[in-house]
């Protein structure tokens, strides 16, 4: 079949890269002027992986699918772009993210190691022992090098027949026809179209818009104390601070920063390209959110503030609607990225076999054995 996928974040890279496998005609169009897009939600240094979802416990078990797509991809790319750094949570208080986490991994069996405040501290010396109740640590999980993921699918593709056309805005669909316009007055015709846009998705197909919903949010990059830098380098992903923040670390590993983020600096935004420019103080802003639990967070130095826009649904799932001959598909609420090589795989099985309600059903994590 010819198919055309409009968005060239790690959903499409994956889908393109799955449909490629399976002998079809792809042609991956995306917006920006490179792949990975600066503006696309995609397109950050690096991101987390870990089997924690609080009471998702169907995201949870995904998780061996979302590895095992990964170890795919990487044996097709000929190197792995994950670094195994861990997962680390804080809790601060009864019931917070951190506690509500840990219960998730009681739920599916994770293993973990519990440790007292002054443990915690010794070993992670970024933390005050005396501002949080207990953490929690396991060896699985770490770090996706979404940059390197991204570049490297991009020469893959490239070398399997993929056409890749960045600088591509699409400016219109006919799902009835699978017909793609495109801002240079082009238009493409496929037998199907899979829409993986991210944030820009409404403007393509605003029916979604009852179902979908754009958030801008903000991440900053750090630079830490000098004496605390090895400590970092050496740190896990910090899944949660615990407290009222949602705060969550990346640390710098393979030459990433070191990234700050939680869910408190989520806002609607009706224009995903609106309001991207880091406002002054934003960065100090969610910089200081992490004292509690983290140390001497004043002398943390703000290297860099990069704002992204996400789709979110009302339960935070992913979400798949087939509209004609396209087949529109978002990375809801933020957690898209670990699952982006299995989510690939899916797609790319119901373009192919036509069976959107299991891919539907799958995204919601509905048909995992407990």
């Amino acid at each position: 079949m010819r198919i055309t996928i409009v968005g060239a974040g790690i959903m499409g890279l994956t889908t393109a890269w799955s449909l490629a496998k399976r002998g079809h005609q792809v042609t991956l169009l995306e917006q920006g002027p490179a792949i990975p897009s600066p503006l696309a939600a995609s397109g950050d240094q690096h991101r987390m992986i870990r089997r924690a979802y609080g009471g998702q416990s169907g995201y949870a078990r995904l998780i061996t699918e979302a590895y095992d797509a990964w170890d795919e991809l990487w044996a097709d790319l000929g190197t792995s772009h994950y670094v195994p750094a861990g997962i680390l949570c804080v809790c601060q208080e009864p019931g917070d993210e951190a506690d509500l986490f840990r219960q998730g991994f009681d739920a599916v069996g994770t293993p973990y190691e519990r440790l007292v405040p002054d443990a915690a501290a010794e070993r992670f010396r970024f933390l005050d022992a005396a501002t949080f109740r207990y953490a929690f640590h396991t060896p699985e999980g770490g770090v996706l090098l979404c940059r390197a993921i991204a570049a490297g699918l991009a020469t893959w593709l490239a070398s399997k027949g993929v056409e890749l056309r960045t600088g591509e805005r699409v400016t219109g669909l006919d799902a009835e026809r699978g017909r793609v316009m495109l801002g240079s007055g082009e238009t493409l015709d496929a037998d199907r179209v899979v829409v993986t846009a991210g944030a820009w998705t409404l403007r393509l197909l605003p029916e979604l818009a009852t179902d979908l919903k754009v958030y801008r949010t903000a991440v900053v990059y750090l630079d830490p104390p000098a004496d605390l830098a090895p400590a970092w380098a050496a740190a896990p992903a910090i899944l949660s601070i615990g407290g009222p923040s949602e705060g969550y670390v990346l640390p710098p590993v393979a030459g990433t920063g070191l990234k700050f983020g939680a869910g408190f600096m989520k806002r609607p935004a009706d224009d995903p390209e609106a309001d991207r420019t880091a406002k002054p103080g934003e960065g100090e802003r969610l910089r200081d959110a992490f004292s509690p639990p983290l140390a001497r967070v004043g002398d943390y130095r703000v290297r860099d503030v990069v704002t992204c826009a996400y789709t979110f649904t009302k339960d935070k799932t992913f979400y798949a609607r087939h509209v004609g001959r396209v087949l529109a598909v978002s990375a809801c609420s933020g957690h898209g990225y670990k699952f982006g090589a299995a989510v690939g795989r899916r797609v790319a099985e119901a373009v192919d076999g036509g069976e959107t309600d299991r891919l539907r059903r799958w995204l919601r994590a509905e048909l995992v054995a407990a």
